[in-house]
């Protein structure tokens, strides 16, 4: 081989050389999350929600290596927090902590929406679901749900049932109650599950569908009357209540439930990543227990979990919504 080969050979292997390493630094990305990731809340501070995700967020905060800044973004049962998520950058550093209504029923119940969730979003993982509870006044004549029905069918349109909103998980809730037992019952909204409770214990309504955390005091305390739990499963908190499912509605299911997405676009790996954290994290002991004391049954899932949850949950719940008329503006 001549001299001039031999020189051309070498400088051919360091220009690859320098063109390789030069490709290798530019498709490197920084380890992810190198600054602090804004946790979009669809629910005002001092709420159940807004508690959850400060509960993960001290564990969070140590394995992700960043802090979790909560934004709070309540309004139109969580469209407007949803919209925020929906059209950030899809980089990890927005995610949203969207429920039951904005991720499933919004779209049956609001004739417009700013955003489509098969679209729009990429699910992350299951977080929680907080049960509710069928409680009703101790004046109630009937001890059990079998003979809460046959009151309500001796009496159509005479007993008042209260829940947490027009449109709120708890309005669906008592409306898929409504129709699966064939009963007619007063519904009377209430602004959150609290005032629903109050009005109960006071008997100024005869029965509410309300969240364990405002009620079960008052069942411990023999004020209210629990007839069933709306979960699928009996809760660890009231474990002689029996849900309406066994108790002749069976196949009812009805809970309010959260659920972590990220923007459309956002890669696999940091959805991965996020995963693993937010799984593991959910399955501390300590941190469950701290969840289940507010109220809340920790949940997990895979993203791919989640999404087909979510397409269950939106077909569900516009049945019953097109079957009760309910319509929000």
């Amino acid at each position: 081989m001549s001299r001039r080969s031999v020189q051309f050979l070498k400088w051919f292997s360091v220009f690859c050389l320098a063109s390789l390493l030069s490709f290798t630094s530019f498709g490197q990305t920084p380890e992810y999350p190198t600054r602090p990731i804004k946790m979009v809340v669809t629910f005002p501070p001092g709420g159940a929600t807004d508690a959850m995700v400060r509960i993960l967020s001290t564990r969070l905060n140590g394995k992700l290596g960043q802090p979790l800044v909560i934004d709070n973004r309540p309004g139109a049962g969580g469209n407007i927090g949803l919209n925020v998520v929906a059209k950030a950058a899809p980089d990890g550093y927005v995610l949203g902590v969207g429920a039951a209504g904005g991720l499933a029923a919004n779209s049956s119940l609001y004739p417009q929406m700013p955003f489509d969730v098969a679209k729009d979003f990429v699910p992350v993982t299951m977080l929680a679901a907080i049960p509710f509870v069928l409680v009703g006044h101790p004046s109630v004549p009937a001890d059990n749900i079998q003979q809460l029905l046959a009151l309500a069918k001796s009496q159509p349109g005479k007993l008042s049932i209260g829940h947490g909103g027009n449109g709120t998980a708890m309005h669906l809730s008592t409306a898929l109650f409504t129709q699966m037992a064939n009963i007619k019952l007063i519904e009377v909204p209430y602004k959150g599950s609290g005032p629903a409770a109050m009005d109960t214990l006071s008997g100024q309504i005869q029965l509410s569908v309300t969240d364990l955390t405002a009620a079960l005091p008052h069942i411990k305390a023999g004020k209210l009357k629990a007839f069933a739990v709306t979960s699928p499963k009996r809760l660890s908190n009231l474990p002689e209540v029996p849900t309406l499912s066994e108790s002749g509605l069976t196949g009812y299911d009805a809970t309010g439930w959260f659920g972590l997405m990220a923007p459309t676009g956002t890669s696999p790996q940091i959805i991965q990543r996020l995963n693993a954290e937010f799984t593991a994290t959910l399955n501390d002991e300590a941190i469950r227990s701290q969840m289940q004391q507010s109220g809340m049954e920790p949940m997990t899932s895979t993203p791919e979990g989640l999404a087909s949850y979510i397409r269950s949950e939106t077909l569900k719940w516009a049945n019953v919504i097109k079957q009760a008329n309910i319509k929000l503006n």
